[in-house]
C-alpha cells in the first residue's frame, strides 16, 4: 500500500474511533437543529415580519411629537427692532377612521407572519433531512471502506496463492498478472472509497456542527403512511409550503381590501399646544388648537385605481401559486414514495444476491484448489460478492434516507413529530412581545432589549 493510501486509511481510522460514546441519528438531527445558521437566519426574518404587524398597528394609535425652536426677528429703518423668541410645543394626531384601510394592513401583515412561520418549518425540514443524509452517507461510506479494505486483503492472499502455484507450475504467468491487476484495481477502489468517506465527513460536520464519531445505525424506519394516497392527503393538508401559500393568498386578499378602502374618506383628530417665550420681555404666550379633519380622494391621476388593479393581480398570482404548490407537493410525495419502494426492493434483492454470491464464491474457490477453476474465475466470483455487499450497504442507506425524505414531502420532518430532545424555538414568544408595539423605554420594551441581546450572544 502506498503512502497516500496509508495516510487516508489513518484518517479514516482516527475519525471513526474519535467518538467516545455512540451517536444516534436522533442525536445528529438534534445537533443540526441547534447548530444551523440557516435556521437562525430565518428566525431573524420571522422576527422582522413580526415587527411589520407592530408597525401596521401603529397607524391606529395616537401619534405625539414635540417641537422646539429659537427664532430671531429683526428689521432696519428709522427704528431698529429685534426680538428673540423661544418656542416649545406638543402635537398630536389620531386617525379615527380610514374606512378599514389600516385594519386591513394589520391583517395582511398577520397573514404574512403566519406564512413566514411555515417557511421556517420548511427550512427546519431541510436542515433535518440534510442531517439524515449526512449521517447515512458517513455510515454507508465507512462500511464500504471497511469492505474495500477486506477485499484488498483477500486479493492479496489470492495473489500470493497464485504466485505459489505459478512456482510449482500449476498456473501460468497470465493468472499471476490477472491477480496483480485486480489488486491494483482494489487499491484504486479503496482510495476512491476513502475519498468519498472524507467528503461525507465534511458534509456531516457542516450540517451537524461537529466531526462524526462512532455512529449507531438506526434500528427501524420512521413511521410514514400506509398508502400513497394517505401520504398525499397528509401533505396537502399540512405541508408547510402548502400552508404558507394559503396564508399568502389571505394576505393578498387583505391587500385588495386595503386598496379599496384607500379610495374612501378618512377622519383625523389633530391637537397641538405651543408656548412662546420672548427674551428680555414679559410678552409670553401659550396657544393651542384642536380640529377634526375629514378628507377623501377625488382624483390622483389614476394612481389609486392602478394600485387596486395591482393588488388584485398579486392576489390572483398568489392563488395560482397555491394551485401550483398543491400539485408540486403531490408530485414530491409520489416521487419520495417511489424512491422508498425502489430502495426497499433493492435492499431485499441485494440480500438474496449476497447469499447466492457467497455460495458461488466458496464453491469456485474450492474448485480452484482442485484445478477445476482458474484464478480469473475466483477473482470474478469474489468481485460479484463484493458488488452484492456494496449494493446492500448502499440500498440500506438509501432506504433510510428515502423514508425521511418521504416524511419531509409529507411535511412531518420536524422536531415535534420526531420527538427530538432539543430546546424548541417558539415563534409565538417574540410575536406576543411586539404585537402591541411597545415603546422603547417601556417595561415591555426593556424586556425586548434583553431578549434581543440574548439572541445576539448565541
Amino acid at each position: 500500500m502506498g503512502i497516500k493510501q496509508v495516510f487516508l486509511s489513518a484518517i479514516v481510522t482516527v475519525s471513526l474511533a474519535s467518538g467516545v460514546t455512540a451517536e444516534t441519528l436522533a442525536d445528529s438531527m438534534a445537533s443540526a437543529y441547534e447548530h444551523s445558521g440557516l435556521l437562525e437566519q430565518n428566525r431573524a426574518l420571522l422576527r422582522a415580519a413580526d415587527e411589520d404587524v407592530a408597525q401596521a398597528g401603529a397607524a391606529l394609535r395616537p401619534i405625539i411629537n414635540w417641537t422646539a425652536g429659537v427664532q430671531r426677528r429683526f428689521s432696519s429703518g428709522t427704528t431698529v427692532l429685534s426680538t428673540n423668541t423661544a418656542n416649545i410645543g406638543l402635537e398630536a394626531n389620531w386617525l379615527l377612521l380610514d374606512s378599514g384601510a389600516s385594519q386591513a394592513a394589520i391583517e395582511s401583515q398577520k397573514q404574512t407572519v403566519l406564512a413566514t412561520r411555515q417557511s421556517l418549518v420548511s427550512v427546519e425540514q431541510s436542515v433535518l433531512l440534510n442531517a439524515v443524509q449526512s449521517f447515512m452517507n458517513v455510515r454507508r461510506d465507512s462500511e464500504i471502506v471497511a469492505l474495500r479494505q477486506n477485499n484488498l486483503r483477500l486479493i492479496t492472499r489470492e495473489l500470493r496463492a497464485a504466485r505459489d502455484r505459478f512456482e510449482v507450475g500449476e498456473v501460468t504467468r497470465t493468472d499471476v498478472s490477472l491477480a496483480e491487476a485486480r489488486l491494483a484495481g482494489a487499491r484504486a477502489e479503496l482510495a476512491v472509497a476513502q475519498g468519498n468517506l472524507m467528503s461525507s465527513q465534511e458534509f456531516f460536520a457542516a450540517v451537524v456542527g461537529h466531526k462524526p464519531g462512532r455512529l449507531t445505525p438506526p434500528s427501524r424506519l420512521p413511521n410514514t403512511a400506509k398508502s400513497l394516497d394517505a401520504a398525499k392527503g397528509i401533505a396537502v393538508r399540512g405541508h408547510p409550503d402548502m400552508l404558507a401559500a394559503q396564508f399568502q393568498v389571505a394576505a393578498r386578499e387583505f391587500d385588495v381590501r386595503r386598496a379599496e378602502a384607500a379610495m374612501k374618506p378618512s377622519l383625523n383628530l389633530r391637537a397641538g399646544v405651543t408656548k412662546s417665550d420672548q427674551f428680555n420681555s414679559s410678552a409670553n404666550t401659550t396657544s393651542g388648537s384642536i380640529s377634526l379633519d375629514a378628507s377623501g380622494p377625488i382624483y390622483q391621476g389614476g394612481r389609486l385605481s392602478s394600485v387596486l388593479r395591482q393588488t388584485m393581480a398579486r392576489r390572483d398570482a398568489a392563488r395560482g401559486a397555491l394551485h401550483a404548490t398543491r400539485h408540486n407537493i403531490r408530485q414530491s410525495v409520489g416521487n419520495a414514495w417511489a424512491q422508498l419502494l425502489s430502495a426497499q426492493a433493492q435492499r431485499q434483492a441485494s440480500v438474496r444476491q449476497i447469499s447466492a454470491s457467497r455460495v458461488a464464491f466458496d464453491g469456485v474457490r474450492e474448485e480452484a484448489k482442485l484445478g477445476a477453476r482458474t484464478t480469473l474465475d475466483v477473482l470474478n466470483a469474489e468481485q460479484e460478492l463484493l458488488n452484492a455487499q456494496a449494493n446492500q450497504i448502499t440500498a440500506s442507506s438509501n432506504e433510510f434516507t428515502a423514508a425521511y425524505a418521504l416524511l419531509a414531502s409529507m411535511g412531518l420532518l420536524n422536531v415535534d413529530y420526531l420527538n427530538l430532545t432539543v430546546e424548541k424555538y417558539d415563534p409565538e414568544a417574540y410575536y406576543k412581545q411586539v404585537e402591541k408595539g411597545p415603546a422603547l423605554k417601556s417595561k415591555q420594551g426593556q424586556q425586548l432589549d434583553k431578549i434581543l441581546r440574548a439572541i445576539g450572544k448565541e
